[in-house]
């Protein structure tokens, strides 16, 4: 099943048709979509790759959480994955999932000085959502949080929120990439970052 998830994960990541195709098929709205709906079928990948811990999602949830509702005092907030570590002490994760259209520095001819690239906007936008996120639940929620089922019985998890760990996950690092070759200076101002 996991080699069949990561073969359609490399031709959602490198195959224009095939992502239009599952994006019809799916009856998904927006290409952000196509991915939240691929990684709710799929948070096991969020274990190997991001963490040397397990990652899961919390106990019969969805990815996607609302971390901070609206109320008279501000908007809320929506995070694409809400995962908690799995261990004998489990600690909040969260996600924010863009597209693999989006740059990871800027579309620009020069570099910002000799050798520096500048990250894209886009790019420093999920940044700052994804730490807003995780302020605004450190806020709402506290340092702990006991999940409850819908009819209000406690699921026994406790999950810690000290300081979150944050995922982004956003663009293709085959924006460094050319028939020639792989463009150092560029790949390495993403990479130092």
């Amino acid at each position: 099943y996991r080699k069949e998830q990561l073969n359609t994960f490399e031709q959602l990541l490198f195959n224009t048709d095939y992502f239009l195709q599952k994006k019809l098929q799916w009856n998904k709205k927006r290409d952000e979509d196509v991915w939240q709906g691929f990684f709710e079928k799929n948070p096991w990948i969020f274990g190997y790759g991001l963490n040397l811990i397990f990652n899961g999602p919390l106990q019969g949830k969805k990815l996607e959480q609302v971390v901070s509702g609206f109320d008279i005092t501000g908007s809320g907030k929506r995070v694409d994955g809400v995962l908690k570590t799995r261990g004998i002490v489990s600690s909040l994760c969260l996600v924010e999932v863009k597209t693999h259209k989006t740059r990871l520095l800027k579309d620009v001819t020069e570099p910002y000085r000799a050798d520096c690239w500048q990250l894209s906007d886009e790019l420093n936008g999920g940044i700052a959502q994804i730490q807003k996120t995780s302020q605004k639940s450190i806020e709402t929620i506290g340092i702990r949080l006991a999940p409850q089922s819908a009819d209000g019985t406690p699921t026994g998890e406790e999950i810690f929120l000290y300081q979150p760990k944050n995922y982004l996950i956003v663009g293709n690092l085959s924006e460094f990439t050319s028939d020639s070759g792989v463009n150092k200076e560029k790949f390495s101002s993403f990479e130092l970052f």
